[in-house]
């Protein structure tokens, strides 16, 4: 008599089942822990690593750079050495000392002439683009010295910019594009300011490719030399005056944001 699947034993009949899904549910098991790493967030690289990509990328931009910062680095060391000599008396101790301060001196200059090399080389890349001078403003500036990183004036045709910096040398503005196309908008914001600041000096700046045009890398240093001539409380007084005054880009013509209608869903 034939044996049909209905009359088979329920243990019987549940046993394949567990064959097929113990395999199965492994290999999800499996696929789950192997993807698990991959949702965990990616180690940032440590403070040497960082370094090091630092100076690749310097050297790939500057190839002097390597030199200069391994004389920084030597220097000191070589100087500490030859204080300890000459002012140790023999004494080990002193001498040690010495060549640990000029260890230390050579890692903090290295170190310093390297930044200032790889933030030269990181602007010599977005030199000549739109809104290079945008951000030095952002994130290169020292001491009182603040500036936006959106211009306050736009030519949408050339693509020509001019941006704002206030500091204790009063008001810098720093053109970006040729000094012939952009000396119009430079004056047009120089009378703007000179209506609510009519005591405060304002300076131009050009960078661009005129021969006679401040570097990129160089606009920091050109707002550290202007003369002081406000205080810090001035200063602070300058930005919100200037706050008041209406930098909004112009809208292109044709288009009025609060006239646009949204369309109707069909």
């Amino acid at each position: 008599m034939d044996a049909r699947p209905d009359s088979l034993p329920v243990k019987e009949r549940d046993t394949p089942c567990r064959s097929v899904a113990g395999p199965t549910l492994g290999i999800l098991d499996g696929m789950a822990r192997s993807t698990e790493p991959s949702t965990k967030a990616v180690k940032e690289p440590g403070r040497l690593k960082q370094m090091w990509q630092v100076f690749q990328m310097t050297r790939r931009y500057d190839s002097s750079a390597v030199w200069i910062i391994l004389l920084a680095l030597l220097l000191p060391i070589l100087l500490g050495v030859l204080l300890g000599v000459l002012l140790g008396n023999g004494n080990g101790f002193v001498i040690a000392l010495w060549i640990l301060v000029g260890v230390m001196a050579g890692l903090v200059t290295g170190l310093a002439v390297l930044s200032r090399r790889a933030e030269r080389a990181a602007y010599g890349q977005i030199a000549g683009q739109p809104g290079a001078v945008g951000a030095v403003l952002r994130s290169g500036l020292r001491g009182t010295w603040t500036g936006g990183e959106m211009p306050v004036a736009v030519n949408g045709k050339t693509q020509d910019a001019v941006y704002r910096a206030v500091g204790r040398g009063g008001v810098v503005l720093i053109s970006e594009g040729p000094a012939g196309r952009t000396k119009r908008m430079l004056e047009d914001e120089r009378r703007k300011i000179s209506r609510i600041l009519p005591n405060v000096p304002v300076t131009f700046v050009n960078v661009g490719p005129d021969a006679d045009a401040v570097p990129l890398h160089r606009v920091p240093r050109e707002l550290a030399r202007t003369k002081k001539v406000l205080t810090k409380a001035e200063v602070l007084a300058v930005k919100n005056r200037l706050a008041s005054l209406n930098t909004s880009l112009p809208i292109p013509k044709g288009v009025d944001p609060f006239k646009v209608r949204p369309q109707r869903s069909r």
